[in-house]
């Protein structure tokens, strides 16, 4: 009597994390998510084109750059408006993203009891270094409860030079935007409004992650309310 075969392949997701992750995805509002189904990437699985030969999902706008160092970045189908939030400069005075208005910005919520956000942080000061400018600004919000003593304590360690301090100590912001994980990047028009999101650390120095912000960059103005 022969015995079934049974697959132990390490490079297959099950049905019940497929469907956990897409209704993740769905609950936040993306157009799509990307689960890893095997390999190094989490893209969607190749197909054949007319001639037999696989070819990949063809992605547009924003969604093409989710590639290399930036493949878990999730691009939103149409731009998201945020909930409106005030938060602290280094010098302790309010502001808000209505700041940046204007400027694509890339919107990193951090916080000093988060070890991948000491990893990351380099990479996000090298960003800034490179693209800051008229068209983009890279703000680093920590979500510390403690004020403004700790994040800015953790920067100086980490020689952050590009990077100002920027602190909301309510402990509500990070439910608010729907970031249930540390770090988490938004990256938003110049409208303010969010175009896609990056959920946990990544290579920000990345030629990858250049090409992406580049794009939003290029990317046409929207029509002023």
């Amino acid at each position: 009597m022969s015995k079934k075969k049974t697959d132990k392949s390490p490079n297959k997701t099950p049905l019940r994390t497929i469907l956990i992750a897409a209704a993740i995805a769905a609950a936040a509002g993306f157009g799509a998510v990307y689960v890893n189904m095997g390999g190094d990437s989490n893209v969607a699985p190749a197909v054949k084109s007319e001639t037999g030969k696989p070819q990949s999902p063809a992605k547009s706008g924003l969604a093409a750059f989710s590639k290399g160092d930036m493949i878990t970045f999730v691009a939103r189908s149409e731009p998201q408006n945020l909930p409106k939030f005030t938060f602290v400069r280094d010098d302790g005075s309010e502001t808000s993203l209505e700041e940046w208005r204007g400027k694509v910005v890339l919107l990193n919520l951090w916080a000093t009891w988060c070890g991948p956000c000491r990893k990351e942080m380099p990479d996000l000061d090298r960003l800034k270094a490179e693209l800051g400018g008229e068209d983009f600004d890279l703000v680093a919000l920590s979500i510390d409860r403690t004020g403004l003593d700790k994040p800015r304590k953790f920067l100086e360690e980490i020689g952050v030079k590009n990077l100002k301090l920027y602190n909301n100590s309510s402990g509500k912001l990070a439910a608010s935007l729907k970031a249930f994980g540390m770090p988490t990047t938004l990256l938003l028009n110049r409208e303010g409004q969010e175009i896609g999101r990056l959920v946990g650390p990544a290579h920000w120095g990345s030629e990858d992650a250049v090409e992406l912000v580049k794009a939003a960059i290029a990317q046409k103005r929207l029509a002023s309310p």
